[in-house]
């Protein structure tokens, strides 16, 4: 049965993706859920793109600073902020396909879409749109769905005056 598995994993952030591997590696029929890339909050938009910036900017302040120190000297030192985003970025993107090969190479299933419980060992999966796509079984779910921003009722987060961390790690 195709849609049947020993393991199923709900979320593929570095809890998900990690428990997907481990499982597949002691020998056990594995399924990751996740409606976004794997690698969760942390490679997508937190601590992995937040440390690339970081160290942008600590380029910037030794030449800027600190350049007569070692020798290096600058003239209109500048940035492009825009250059500075897509490097973040395309850092993320290349250690989440690092982790999707890692997914393959261990023979995982990945599944694309919201995992929904529906029983004890039923998971239904649903598009981004909500409708649902299949069901599918396991004898052992771990739900490890991570972190996400937390918003308030009567304040609206409208990604322009109110943002959450994605938007912000893509100004």
């Amino acid at each position: 049965m195709p849609n049947k598995y020993q393991i199923a994993i709900l979320g593929g952030g570095p809890g998900g993706y990690v428990a997907a591997i481990r499982a597949a590696q002691l020998g056990f029929k594995t399924v990751v859920i996740d409606k976004d890339n794997l690698g969760g909050i942390c490679l997508n938009w937190g601590c992995i793109p937040t440390k690339s910036l970081l160290k942008n900017a600590e380029i910037y302040d030794n030449l800027k600073n600190h350049g007569k120190e070692f020798g290096i000297y600058t003239k209109d030192l500048s940035f492009n902020f825009t250059e500075i985003i897509q490097r973040s970025r395309g850092i993320s993107d290349k250690i989440t396909k690092n982790v999707e090969m890692l997914i393959k190479k261990n023979k995982i299933d990945r599944i694309r879409g919201f995992g929904k419980l529906i029983s004890q060992n039923e998971i239904e999966i649903l598009d981004k749109d909500g409708k649902k796509t299949e069901t599918i079984s396991a004898d052992n779910i771990i739900i490890a769905t991570g972190a996400r921003p937390k918003t308030f009722p009567n304040i609206p987060v409208d990604r322009k005056n109110i943002i959450t961390s994605t938007e912000a790690m893509n100004f």
